[in-house]
């Protein structure tokens, strides 16, 4: 009796030579333009909380691993990825402690307990800050945080100063903001780097240019429509697009993977929605920058979102 079988396995078929370490390398190659222009900025903290955050990761990853007998997968740079973008949505002056507990939450709650690489449903970075700014807000007042830098630009944080003490926009050029004469978190203040990073990722083909390019529209489309409603009470869209975590959001958050919608609509919805919320968040919640928060919520509904499926050529839903 002849008892051959057919092997087959899950999809792709058809392998391009990349690899997972390829495409983590490539993501950090893409951040360090404004992780380096960061480390100037803020001095030697700054690069004192990327190492640790990047370092703490890994290690993190690999404790885990040893715990559930697994084998090590710090070599694929996946947690290495999450520590770098981690460490550059924190200020320089956090306290050490408080990186490693934002570590261990990004890689444990956030990755490996979901089952690894590809699994997660929200992005890891992003969970491992929320948990961080619910549970000590207080270290995330970028006001506070520099107030013993001497900076040669308006040494407060845009978004804050404009919505809780009331500053003009005026007090920050658009010129500075894009190139990153900001208070801000490490990485997240050089637009002009974070796009040069964005662009070559989606030439490379590791990012969808429709999560970007619908979220940045609808951030300046709600920004300006809260604007045309009170020029006096609301920030213009150009203001809100080089403030905060807005252009890190937009080529290294809400891009991420396995939390983002693989269709080409649900793309546009998902990008366009987080912009949307965002700015919700920004001029009538209690948070100075939503995008933390929103991005996360906007992977709550990516299961539904991907869902939305053109219908296949010839066939007629009418009597589904």
């Amino acid at each position: 009796m002849n008892n051959t079988k057919l092997t087959v396995s899950h999809a792709p078929f058809w392998h391009d030579g990349d690899s997972l370490f390829k495409k983590n390398l490539n993501f950090i190659l893409a951040l360090l333009p404004a992780a380096i222009f960061g480390i100037l900025q803020f001095g030697a903290p700054a690069l004192g909380v990327l190492a640790l955050s990047l370092s703490s990761a890994m290690l993190w990853e690999q404790i885990i691993n040893m715990i559930s007998k697994k084998p090590s997968t710090i070599g694929d740079l996946d947690s290495a990825l999450i520590g770098l973008l981690f460490g550059m949505m924190l200020p320089a002056v956090i306290p050490w402690w408080v990186v490693v507990v934002g570590t261990f939450v990004a890689v444990f709650m956030g990755k490996m307990i979901f089952g690894g690489t590809g699994a997660n449903p929200f992005n890891p970075a992003l969970l491992g800050m929320a948990v961080l700014m619910l549970a000590w807000n207080m270290f995330f007042d970028f006001n506070t945080a520099y107030v013993n830098y001497e900076f040669s630009f308006t040494a407060l944080a845009p978004l804050a100063a404009v919505k809780f003490q009331g500053a003009a926009t005026e007090l920050f050029p658009l010129n500075d903001l894009f190139m990153g004469k900001e208070v801000g978190a490490i990485g997240a203040t050089f637009s002009l780097g974070l796009i040069i990073g964005g662009i070559y990722l989606i030439l490379r083909g590791y990012i969808r240019w429709e999560l970007s390019v619908s979220f940045i529209a609808g951030i300046l489309v709600t920004a300006f429509l809260f604007y045309m409603a009170s020029p006096q009470k609301y920030a213009g869209p150009w203001f809100h697009l080089f403030s905060g975590y807005t252009m890190l959001g937009a080529f290294f958050l809400i891009t991420e993977s396995a939390s983002s919608p693989v269709q080409r609509i649900p793309m546009f919805i998902y990008g366009f929605l987080a912009g949307f919320m965002i700015i919700l968040m920004r001029n009538i919640g209690t948070y100075a920058d939503g995008t933390i928060l929103a991005i996360l919520l906007v992977n709550v509904v990516n299961p539904l979102l991907d869902n939305i499926r053109p219908t296949a050529l010839g066939k007629d839903m009418s009597n589904a």
